[in-house]
């Protein structure tokens, strides 16, 4: 099975393929046209500030290859962002496979934490992605954006206000959280995402 790891101005890829190695996957990482339309699956993992991300995809024809690809796709933290409409983030268009635009988390209150880092729960899952996993897991999130809840919405948590923990719209999938840091229930995640 050959996975494409997108390569983008994003950081923390390199837990991506460190879970990938531990299910006996081993990645390609490139921003080339040809491997990414050719992979069986393509991942858009990591950390980073979407204007930037967006331009890069921009500069190498990455964006409208993304939009095309037939095989599964999962985006991780930014990549579940640069798959919505628009994000506040560098007030930026993004790809628009799912038709929600991203905004950017208010404190409500002096214990609000912005970006949020910590494990927090998801629940009410509702796609293949989670197989076998148990109502109410906690993951690891760290961000400051967030996706609203919506017709796309397959999971969901609360921090500050209830958002998508998770997207999917036919072969895209996407989450907010790290499942290359989330344990046993992630991993368990990309190994259902390895199997669709």
């Amino acid at each position: 099975m050959k996975i494409a790891i997108l390569k983008y101005k994003a950081g923390n890829i390199y837990s991506v393929i460190n879970s990938l190695k531990r299910l006996g996957v081993e990645p390609v990482v490139t921003d080339d046209v040809n491997e990414v339309m050719t992979a069986d699956k393509v991942i858009l993992p990591g950390q980073g500030e979407a204007k930037s991300v967006m331009q890069y995809l921009y500069s190498h024809n990455l964006n409208e290859v993304i939009c095309n690809l037939r095989q599964p796709v999962l985006g991780i933290c930014i990549g579940m962002q640069l798959m919505c409409r628009h994000s506040e983030e560098g007030d930026i268009n993004c790809l628009d496979i799912f038709h929600v635009d991203v905004k950017r988390f208010i404190a409500q209150s002096n214990q609000d934490k912005i970006p949020a880092v910590g494990w927090n729960e998801i629940s009410n899952l509702k796609s293949p992605l989670f197989k076998d996993i148990v109502r109410k897991e906690f993951v690891y999130f760290i961000h400051s954006y967030y996706a609203p809840l919506s017709a796309y919405t397959i999971a969901d948590t609360d921090y500050i206000l209830p958002y998508s923990a998770a997207l999917n719209y036919k072969n895209f999938y996407a989450v907010q959280f790290h499942p290359e840091k989330s344990g046993d229930v992630g991993e368990k995640i990309l190994n259902n995402f390895l199997s669709l």
